[in-house]
């Protein structure tokens, strides 16, 4: 069907307002993801909660994510996506400010797994609007674009949200990034729209999805779902991806911290280091799939386990180069943040979709994401564990000796490329 010049100009601007709003939208829910990990410090320094405490609240919401991402991502294709974005962002807020007056253990941990379950509507919404409102040729730029959105996130909190808690403290973090969230809100709610349909256009993916498969169809569909089930190669990069995750989420959850606690920076200049590390993995995850397909001939293998070693290296020079030294810690996240973005790409996902049976892509990623996001909770427990179990007190000071938990995050690192060397030569598998 043809468009009028002023149509196709609505229906432009519609499509950029989904997108845009997609983007800094999602951005905006790991502001409210993350705010945690900026005030661990003060949070201890005022013995409100113990480090172990800590990890477990943090893992609380890895392990609810990690539900609700399987469970919401089927509830998001038959939603209203407006709607169903909106409504997570909103509560995710408001638990954010119900988070600033708290001071109970379980009260915490109960609100902090509630927003992880919220938080998990925010990428479903986000995929499902793009396979709405782009073609299958403008869809896969436009979401490599999105997928810079948790990076666009991660920054805003450790730079803004790191501000307002050295001047106002740790409570003004989550009153911070509630704010944000609910204007977060506000911009989904006006400018991410449900459907072409819902705005007066036929649908862009022509011709129409069918409603329903056929008995052979479903039948195709549900016997490649299993294969993937059966397949170890799957299984390996789900451990693979699990451990590459416990890497990124202990800088991401401790990085601050650590670099507070054993370092000795503040919380202004330990949270700009860790901004680094999400900045430069925007530049990874965007270029990931150049890398691949130009320089290696489209197999993942390689640059895996290139940017699999420069994790570790990264790590290394982070956590056992003794003393504060900017610029090596500034170094140390520049790698980190490349050598994550394009693990997050190969490992969290591509390389699965690649060996996966064509029509059971869903499927793979569904076993590589909950993998991940388990890893990323036992990751924030052990450290909370390991963390305060090496504290002494020092003439009235906190001392901690990090010798176990850098062993344990850089193990993981190392673990995680080892894993994906066992499904170097992995082919896919069609059905049939």
């Amino acid at each position: 069907e043809t468009l009028s010049s002023s149509d196709a100009r609505r229906l432009k601007f519609l499509k950029w307002s989904t997108f845009l709003s997609a983007t800094f939208g999602y951005g905006m829910y790991y502001v409210c993801r993350l705010s945690l990990n900026v005030v661990k410090k003060p949070i201890v320094d005022e013995g409100i909660f113990s480090e172990t405490e800590l990890g477990i609240i943090g893992s609380v919401l890895f392990f609810t994510y990690a539900i609700g991402k399987f469970t919401n991502g089927f509830l998001a294709d038959r939603s209203n996506i407006n709607r169903f974005m909106t409504t997570g962002l909103l509560v995710t807020a408001l638990v954010n400010l119900c988070l600033g007056f708290t001071n109970s253990f379980i009260l915490f941990a109960i609100l902090w797994g509630i927003s992880g379950w919220l938080q998990s509507m925010g990428a479903a919404s986000c995929v499902v609007g793009l396979s709405r409102w782009f073609t299958d040729k403008e869809r896969g730029s436009y979401y490599g674009f999105w997928s810079a959105s948790h990076n666009i996130g991660e920054a805003l909190t450790f730079l803004i949200i790191a501000s307002i808690v050295s001047v106002l403290g740790w409570r003004y973090g989550f009153f911070g990034a509630g704010i944000v969230g609910l204007i977060g809100a506000l911009i989904v709610w006006k400018f991410f729209h449900d459907t072409p349909e819902s705005m007066g256009f036929p649908s862009v993916n022509v011709p129409k999805q069918k409603k329903e498969m056929s008995e052979t169809e479903t039948a195709d569909f549900n016997k490649a779902q299993r294969q993937v089930l059966l397949m170890p190669a799957i299984w390996i990069l789900a451990l693979s991806s699990a451990f590459m995750y416990i890497s990124r989420y202990a800088i991401n959850s401790w990085g601050v911290f650590y670099l507070e606690a054993q370092k000795g920076y503040s919380t202004l200049d330990a949270s700009f280091i860790i901004s680094i590390c999400p900045v430069c993995g925007i530049i990874g995850t965007m270029f990931s799939g150049v890398i691949s397909d130009k320089l290696f001939g489209g197999r993942r293998n390689v640059p895996a386990l290139i940017f699999g070693l420069m994790n570790v290296f990264a790590l290394c020079l982070f956590l056992l180069v003794p003393g504060a030294h900017f610029g090596i810690d500034v170094l140390a996240m520049v790698l980190f943040g490349l050598g994550i973005g394009v693990l997050i790409c190969f490992l969290g996902g591509l390389m699965a979709v690649d060996i996966a049976p064509r029509n059971a892509s869903g499927a793979a990623l569904g076993v590589v994401g909950i993998a991940s996001y388990i890893g990323a909770g036992l990751q924030d427990m052990m450290s909370g564990i390991l963390i305060e179990g090496q504290k002494t007190v020092q003439n009235g000071v906190d001392v901690y000796d990090f010798t176990y938990i850098n062993w344990f995050w850089i193990g993981s690192a190392l673990l995680s490329v080892l894993f994906a060397l066992f499904v170097w030569n992995a082919k896919s598998k069609e059905v049939n």
